[in-house]
């Protein structure tokens, strides 16, 4: 089993004030809006923290050496190098983390959020997954 090198501490840091964010605007909005909402908050205390970002970033899909026109668009993807998706779910489900495993395998990515705002407490709906 090859050991993966440790998550750069600049990464941490940036997921952390992305959490803190969150919590932000969950204190301020709690559970049962959607997730366009919740996305916009979270992209403004970002942009409070300082944290350079996009929004909605197109990830081309390329498939046996061809770049189709079938996309995929990334809620956020902060500084290149973490990926967070805002969610409103009852649950969060396998395919969720799987959706995320695949975003960050097709951006070379090592670290994403996935963070469902529709809970009575948000630390019980931020998930990192690891890649």
């Amino acid at each position: 089993m090859r050991l993966r090198e440790p998550i750069p501490q600049p990464f941490n840091q940036l997921a952390a004030t992305t959490v803190n964010a969150a919590y932000q605007v969950h204190s301020r909005l709690g559970p049962g809006l959607l997730e366009t909402v919740y996305q916009a908050c979270l992209a403004y205390e970002l942009t409070k923290a300082g944290v350079s970002f996009e929004q909605q970033a197109f990830l081309p899909i390329h498939y046996d050496g061809l770049q189709l026109e079938a996309e995929f668009r990334i809620a956020l993807c902060l500084e290149r190098c973490v990926i967070a998706e805002p969610k409103t779910v009852t649950t969060m489900l396998p395919l969720h983390h799987a959706q995320m495993l695949t975003y960050l395998k097709l951006t070379g990515n090592r670290l994403g959020l996935l963070i469902n705002f529709n809970v009575p407490l948000i630390r019980d709906g931020i998930k990192r997954v690891i890649l």
